[in-house]
């Protein structure tokens, strides 16, 4: 099976198959490692290898007393082998025809319910795995859910997902538990009569009244469900959110490092003037040292109202020149954005800053683009190369991928500060960047973490969608000398963090999983 694992990857991406194969060879086999692994995790075969090799759910301990968890099923085609799963894993089952039936499931308050979609088919060993959860549930605990895969007519299992922790923000967008999931149920669904949506009702208001209370909502990394389809997710970018001018969002300070290169700062500025927002941001240059002639001289030219430039000479220090610039700012929201982005839609601004103001969130991070058009940044995932890495990175904003992860708003562990909004109180409170350990990279993620220790977590907002050339500027760190920083800095984050590759297995990113490869920026299974 390996081996037709790694013939579809030759066949399908030949090129990038043979540089990983030729970096392997000559002895870089991490780099060879992180290239291969989402070519082969991609491939047709791929989730059969990973079954081959977890397909079969590890023994649980089970509680003296287990908890009673009574299954409905909605009714009709192949609801019989759906129940005859449930009696396999000792789990009482009704057929669903009426309320009633949900009323009767629910009436002693205690029992866990469990909404199955006809013709879905639990899991051998789901039964006790479910049972082990809901026993060490705490009492404000309101749903369990569990991953789950496809299968089709012929019982072949596709498709497989490995899901995030509780990620509320996400699940606005995207209802990835109905269907997989147990519910501790205060009350029946408000429907009237029979209606078809009763299960996802009945999961979202479990789900309110958890949030509600303060409650755990907890995830079981193992799939028990395999099912004949899934709802699919809200996309929310129909269209843009331009800002609206009777709308109320504190004063943003945009804070654009830069050095030489006038053309993509000129660029960046000209995009900043036609952005919409409440009222005009106030613009901060930092100018760390140019010294090329057109570069001063566009400088020297900028209208001290439209654009205030900050001369910071000296080396490059990303995460100090901006905390300088800080100091210097008078907005309440501080917005961290590259030289080289280019903004070609007027509303990313507001849309960064309505997630900004909310209470539980710290940096919000858009969606950026490179110049062909795809995906550069839709996230980070800690522990990615055992350091992090931008999620879905060169995916095309149109295409699937891994459930339309990268086209919808969630809570995720960090975001890049190439564009980054976050309020001012929030980033004085944890000490803005760190310059010491994280002068060049990782300072965001670090910072993301930081907040995120505080209760204020990171949101990836794909409505504020830019573009960047990455790097273009600074460069990519090639040379020894930048890579010998990198590699200090990437130890730095595994030394506060525990990002290391070595824990392969479990992952640092509760947005992530540990079924995932922690070797690809696309979300793919681990092999």
């Amino acid at each position: 099976m390996l081996l037709v694992v790694h013939i579809e990857a030759m066949l399908a991406h030949p090129v990038l198959y043979g540089r990983s194969l030729w970096w392997y060879l000559i002895g870089k086999r991490m780099r060879a490692r992180l290239h291969l692994a989402p070519l082969l995790g991609q491939t047709p075969h791929a989730f059969a290898l990973w079954l081959a090799r977890n397909g079969a759910l590890p023994p649980v301990e089970q509680s003296a007393k287990p908890p009673r968890i009574v299954a409905l099923i909605q009714d009709g085609e192949g609801s019989a082998a759906t129940l005859a799963s449930l009696l396999a894993e000792s789990i009482e089952a009704r057929v669903v025809s009426a309320v009633s039936d949900i009323e009767w499931a629910i009436s002693d308050g205690k029992s866990w319910i469990m909404p199955v979609a006809n013709g879905d088919i639990i899991a051998s060993g789901a039964g006790g795995y479910y049972r082990a959860a809901a026993a060490r549930a705490p009492e404000n605990c309101r749903v369990i859910y569990a991953d789950d895969d496809l299968i089709d007519r012929k019982g072949r299992r596709h498709k497989p997902h490995f899901k995030p922790d509780w990620n509320s923000e996400l699940f606005r967008h995207f209802d990835y538990v109905t269907g997989a999931a147990l519910v501790r149920a205060a009350r029946a669904p408000s429907i009237k009569g029979h209606e078809p949506d009763w299960a996802a009702r009945l999961v979202t208001e479990a789900v309110d009244d958890s949030e509600r209370e303060n409650g755990a909502i907890i995830h079981t990394h193992h799939i028990l469900h395999h099912r004949r389809s899934r709802p699919a997710p809200r996309l929310p970018l129909a269209q843009r959110l331009p800002a609206r001018a009777q709308e109320t969002l504190p004063r943003v300070s945009v804070l654009v490092p830069t050095r030489n290169r006038v053309d993509l700062l000129a660029n960046c500025l000209e995009g900043l003037s036609r952005t919409e927002y409440p009222q005009a941001p106030e613009i901060i240059v930092i100018d760390n040292g140019s010294d090329d002639p057109a570069t001063l001289a566009y400088l020297a030219q900028l209208d001290p109202a439209a654009a205030r430039v900050l001369r910071d000479d000296g080396p490059f220090n990303f995460a100090a020149i901006n905390n300088r610039a800080v100091q210097q700012a008078s907005g309440a929201l501080l917005c961290f954005l590259n030289n080289d982005i280019e903004i070609e839609e007027t509303g990313w601004l507001a849309a960064m800053a309505r997630q900004a103001v909310r209470p539980d969130v710290g940096a919000v991070g858009a969606q950026l683009l490179y110049p062909d058009g795809r995906i550069q940044h839709a996230g980070v995932v800690i522990g990615i190369g055992g350091a992090a890495a931008h999620a879905h990175r060169l995916l095309k904003p149109d295409e699937e991928g891994y459930f339309h992860r990268h086209a919808l708003p969630q809570f995720v562990s960090a975001v890049t500060a190439a564009c980054m909004v976050v309020d001012r109180t929030k980033f004085d409170a944890v000490g803005g960047f760190d310059a010491e350990r994280f002068a060049v990279s990782f300072n965001d993620v670090d910072l993301c973490l930081r907040l995120g220790a505080r209760g204020w977590r990171s949101l990836y907002e794909p409505r504020a969608r830019l573009v960047h050339h990455e790097s273009v500027s600074r460069g990519l760190d090639r040379d020894k000398t930048g890579a010998a920083r990198q590699a200090r800095e990437a130890a730095f984050l595994n030394d506060l963090w525990n990002t290391r590759l070595a824990t392969q297995g479990a992952t640092p990113d509760p947005f992530h999983h540990p079924h995932l490869s922690r070797l690809s920026e696309h979300f793919v299974p681990a092999l």
